[in-house]
Formats: structure tokens, C-alpha cells, sequence
């Protein structure tokens, strides 16, 4: 905390730069994922597996997804705690956004957690599982989207705080624009 600061306002610009960092991680997320075409197919990797550009795309995708759903959890913690809330646990901060609407829900939580986990502690070299686990993370995408603006709204209109600079402001309202798009 800087000194002279008061320990309230540097919790929220913290939450600030949490919120900015969201907003980049779907930013970058998004942009990997748009340099592929979807859905992957296991054949397609078989006749690509000694393409480094390809192979350093899904790691990003990879390492992007886990970073979004990370930051934005340590947001929803430090927002939580900002509401008034005192929890001692993660999931009873999964169940105050919940209610509040932020989340679509515990469980899918969860299912964005055990699909981006499966790839960090399994180093496959099955084609098709590979296709079908990078398959199920970009039909999550849109989803963690949506969810990361309803908390991006939830932290402007409850808690008066907006990202940091906005330097990703409008990428990260369009992006989430074009998952509704996708959710029709």
C-alpha cells in the first residue's frame, strides 16, 4: 500500500487493476482462439503435429484460459470481500455471485476449472483427445466471456469501480458482444 494512501481506496484500485487485467486476458484469449479454425479435428493435428505456430497457439489458449479464469476468481474474492462479505472459503464467494447473476453457476464454474485442469496435468499425444479438449475450452470461451462482463458490471454499478486505464474497454464489450451473438 503506498503511504498516505488511505487502505480502502488502494483496495479498490487494486480491484481496478484486477478488472483491467480481465479485460486483457479476454482480449488475448480471444485473439489465440481467432487464428484457428473450429472445431479442431484430430486428423488436422495428426497432419499438423510439427507445426510450431499451431502448437504455440493452443498452449496459449490453454495458459490464456486458466489466466482469465484465475484473475477473474481473485477479482471475485477481493470484490467480495469490498461487497462487506466475510467468507472463509471460495465457494461461498461462487455463491454470492451466483445469486448475484454474475455466474451462471457453481457447477459451471467448476466445469471451466476441471476442463482447463485436464490439459495442465496430461501430457497427451492422442490426437483426438487433444482436438476434443481444446474443443470443449473454446465452447466454454463465450460463457467465461460473459461471465467476466457480468462481474466487470457487477464491480461499476455495486461497487463504483471500473478497470484501471480501459485500454481494453471496447475489444473486451465487443468480444462479449459477438459471444451473445453466439449464445442466440
Amino acid at each position: 500500500m503506498e503511504t498516505g494512501k488511505a487502505p480502502l481506496e488502494a483496495e479498490r484500485e487494486h480491484l481496478a487493476s484486477l478488472l483491467e487485467a480481465i479485460q486483457r486476458c479476454v482480449y488475448f484469449l480471444d485473439a489465440s482462439a481467432g487464428k484457428l479454425a473450429w472445431p479442431l479435428t484430430a486428423e488436422f493435428l495428426q497432419a499438423h503435429k510439427k507445426d510450431p505456430a499451431l502448437f504455440e497457439s493452443l498452449a496459449a489458449i490453454n495458459e490464456r484460459f486458466a489466466k482469465l479464469q484465475d484473475t477473474l476468481g481473485a477479482a471475485m474474492r477481493h470484490a467480495y470481500l469490498l461487497s462487506g462479505e466475510s467468507g472463509s472459503t471460495f465457494l461461498k464467494v461462487l455463491a454470492f455471485f451466483e445469486k448475484m447473476g454474475v455466474i451462471n453457476s457453481i457447477e459451471s464454474w467448476q466445469l471451466y476449472r476441471t476442463t482447463r485442469n485436464l490439459a495442465a496435468h496430461d501430457y497427451e499425444i492422442d490426437y483426438a483427445a487433444i482436438a476434443e479438449h481444446f474443443n470443449a475450452l473454446y465452447e466454454l470461451e463465450p460463457a467465461l466471456y460473459r461471465d467476466a462482463w457480468r462481474f466487470v458490471d457487477y464491480c461499476r454499478m455495486e461497487l463504483a469501480v471500473a478497470p484501471s486505464q480501459g485500454d481494453f474497454s471496447e475489444e473486451f464489450l465487443n468480444i462479449v458482444r459477438a459471444a451473445e451473438r453466439t449464445a442466440e
